[in-house]
């Protein structure tokens, strides 16, 4: 067995308002001087550390884990789990 690292990002989906996001945006518009900043969309991001035999079988345990436990709404989110070697 070896020890991955599972990413799980989580944001909303693109047509899904983000007030963080809006409001991170407008505090650097009024601060000026960041005028090249179009768009920010916030998010989350959970760190798990899996045993599993292999990478794909290690997003599989923690892709079960968020549905189980509903971490995440998938109407309105979008979310990417990424498993690395420790």
């Amino acid at each position: 067995m070896l020890t991955y690292i599972v990413h799980v990002i989580i944001e909303n989906k693109p047509n899904i308002s983000d007030p963080e996001g809006d409001t991170i945006l407008n505090d650097l518009v009024l601060k000026g001087n960041n005028s090249s900043v179009k768009k920010i969309r916030a998010g989350k991001i959970l760190k798990f550390t899996v045993e599993a035999s292999d990478k794909k079988k290690a997003e599989k345990i923690v892709e079960k884990i968020c549905q189980e436990l509903r971490i995440f709404n998938p109407l309105v989110s979008k979310v990417v789990i990424e498993a690395k070697t420790n």
